[in-house]
């Protein structure tokens, strides 16, 4: 809506409090004076359900919904007779099968693109990795040598296929896994069939009068969050690296100062990399770039936001403006031209204040349509027929401009694109890349262990903070952090993403980064790519005296701000693989319950790992290091002895017998 027509009543919120971005707070306070409604503003009006947030109620029939007392959760149960454990464990369930739904189907969309471009069908998409290519086609036992890479390609996409579409059989990723992971899943009958199968199981077993024991539930969690990390959010990772480049580190700008009040700007806020690829070859097209010239502008200027913007900040080092929580805030600086999004984690709330700034905002996907934005469907095979259009609108909007623009001043750089492939390269060059360098120095104690810092911004806990204040902390008692998804924003706004953050950390690890020249925080990608974790984790025990399975390993992983069912999902996935993953925020179970003892405690008694909850990120850090001493002190590492590397003549004298 134009900015008279603007919202009147607004919750008083104070900008400090709610974040920690500079820039979003100097946005809050421009939106109050404007009478613009964010998603601050909301949250201060709706506080959240005490029942339905601990997951005590249960709506799977019409016979309720039923709400039973979270203080005494024992003293009901449900019409149908429910436990607290059973609607605890459906609950779950369905978020953990909504999760991997997203990320899996994300993923089909990756692997249909790459079908189209290995059939010829598309032509505006490569293959730009053909290494990449042929490594994943070795390891899922496809001949290489000697043929064709289309041919090879066309090989791997129907061994990929099989992630989703198997009713039978183990999903191929799983092989990647160390053979003592493996084989405690399949002693636990938790190893995904096909993607699809595992969905569909879960959400059949959640149906009112099917499964009704949290026991038993929690294995159909395990195994479809396992379809997950595995299985489709794998698939996206690898077939995106192949297609669009596997990442390197390259440094970039972070915070709204990368918007530019003489150029167009143009924001792409989503998941998947094909549309801002095609966006980055229209906004280069000489025939656009004179039009925005013809308009006034000195050029046009292209600008990621969330996920996708990180998949191109990490390739190719194009500018981020922010985070989840900032996608509203941005909107308020005046400055942006076109906003675009694809699919998941957009809020509906920004066609609202898109308007207030006469902004167009623009769906492409058919899978995510907002009431009020402009819908332009994307397609593959004619991607411009979407971006150019698009790009277009963007530079009638500069022409046009009807509100002041006012851009904070303030912009950050940090270093982004660690792949595993380069975290290889990285410690051992270019014909010994390996793991090696990385597991001695945790063995002989310059480095603790690794800790996976992932996930979301959530309006409940002020912008950023947890992040900041919990890596602060890890870095400080020498632990290693990598990053995926929003976190990592967070991180570079802090200026804990370059070399020269290394003083912040432990004598350790400031020794290992400072001779290796990295960040004490290595930026792994989007959301999606918390699967480059998984494979490093495979890497540290394939490269010897870490232990024989993930769960042996001193690492653990945190989601200090997460928001969404998909953080669910990648949870279970990690601790179904055996790592120590602790949430902040709030969590969907009661403390004391049968199914919360479970997750906090009983899987890891089974082989797998477990998840730990707390608010306060100083006491994340403390439970998580406390856990890699535990993994530690396992592992002999406190008693100081020397430890011998498994090098690749023991492993081949180990695989011959």
């Amino acid at each position: 809506m134009p900015i008279e027509k603007k919202l009147q009543k607004l919750e008083s919120i104070n900008p400090s409090e709610v974040t920690t971005c500079e820039s979003t707070q100097q946005m809050l306070a421009k939106a109050k004076r404007d009478g613009v409604q964010t998603a601050f503003d909301r949250a201060a009006e709706m506080k959240p359900c005490p029942i339905g947030e601990k997951s005590a109620c249960c709506k799977n029939c019409f016979m309720g919904p039923c709400r039973l007392n979270s203080k005494d959760p024992y003293a009901k149960v449900g019409v149908c007779g429910a436990t607290i454990d059973t609607i605890q464990s459906r609950n779950f369930g369905r978020m953990v099968a909504t999760g991997t739904a997203s990320h899996t189907d994300h993923g089909m969309e990756m692997l249909k693109l790459f079908k189209g471009v290995v059939e010829g069908r598309i032509k505006d998409y490569q293959i730009q990795d053909t290494e990449k290519l042929l490594e994943v086609a070795s390891e899922m036992g496809i001949k290489t040598q000697d043929r064709e890479h289309m041919d090879i390609a066309r090989d791997l996409y129907q061994v990929l296929e099989k992630t989703y579409t198997q009713l039978e059989g183990e999903i191929p990723f799983t092989r990647r896994a160390p053979a003592k992971t493996q084989e405690m899943w399949r002693q636990h009958g938790v190893v995904p069939r096909g993607a699809m199968r595992e969905i569909m199981e879960m959400m059949n077993r959640t149906h009112m009068g099917m499964d009704q024991d949290y026991s038993n539930i929690i294995k159909q969690i395990s195994r479809t969050a396992l379809a997950d990390g595995w299985g489709g959010s794998m698939v996206a990772t690898e077939i995106g690296d192949i297609l669009f480049g596997t990442p390197k580190p390259v440094q970039g700008e972070v915070n709204m100062g990368v918007l530019k009040e003489d150029q167009v700007n143009i924001i792409i806020h989503g998941h998947e990399p094909n549309l801002f690829d095609s966006m980055l070859v229209s906004v280069s097209d000489p025939a656009l770039i004179e039009k925005a010239k013809a308009a006034g502008a000195t050029g046009i200027n292209l600008v990621g936001m969330c996920c996708s913007g990180l998949e191109m900040l990490s390739r190719r080092g194009v500018p981020h403006a922010g985070n989840f929580m900032s996608t509203e805030a941005v909107l308020v600086t005046g400055a942006v031209d076109s906003f675009v999004v694809d699919v998941q984690c957009i809020k509906q709330g920004l066609v609202s204040v898109a308007d207030c700034y006469a902004t167009p905002l623009f769906t492409t996907n058919d899978r995510a349509h907002i009431e009020g934005a402009h819908h332009v469907e994307f397609h593959e095979d004619q991607p411009r027929d979407c971006t150019d259009v698009i790009v277009e609108m963007a530079i009638k909007r500069f022409a046009g401009r009807e509100h002041p623009v006012v851009i904070p001043k303030r912009k950050d750089t940090g270093v982004f694109g660690f792949s595993h492939e380069y975290i290889n390269y990285m410690l051992g060059g270019t014909f010994r890349g390996s793991y090696a360098p990385l597991n001695q120095n945790i063995i002989n104690g310059k480095i603790r262990g690794v800790a996976g810092v992932v996930g979301c911004t959530n309006v409940r806990v002020p912008q950023d903070s947890a992040h900041v204040e919990l890596v602060k902390e890890l870095i400080k008692k020498d632990v290693l952090v990598v990053q995926t998804g929003c976190a990592q924003i967070a991180l570079a706004k802090a200026g804990l993403s370059l070399p020269e953050a290394a003083h912040l950390a432990g004598p350790g690890l400031s020794e290992v980064c400072e001779a290796v020249g990295m960040p004490p925080v290595l930026g792994l990608g989007a959301c999606v790519d918390n699967t480059r974790i998984l494979t490093a984790a495979c890497n540290m025990v394939a490269a010897g005296g870490l232990g024989e399975s993930i769960a042996d390993l001193p690492v653990a992983g945190a989601a200090p701000e997460f928001m969404s069912e998909k953080a669910i999902a990648i949870g279970q996935y990690f601790v179904a693989s055996g790592v120590y993953t602790v949430f902040g925020v709030t969590f969907p179970t009661i403390a004391g319950t049968k199914f919360h003892d479970l997750l906090f405690d009983g899987l890891e008694k089974q082989g797998m790992g477990k998840w730990g909850f707390a608010v306060d990120p100083h006491d994340m850090a403390r439970m998580i290091v406390e856990h890699i001493e535990k993994k530690r002190r396992a592992l002999g590492l406190d008693k100081g002895k020397e430890r011998v590397l498994v090098d690749m003549a023991d492993r081949r004298a180990a695989a011959a017998h």
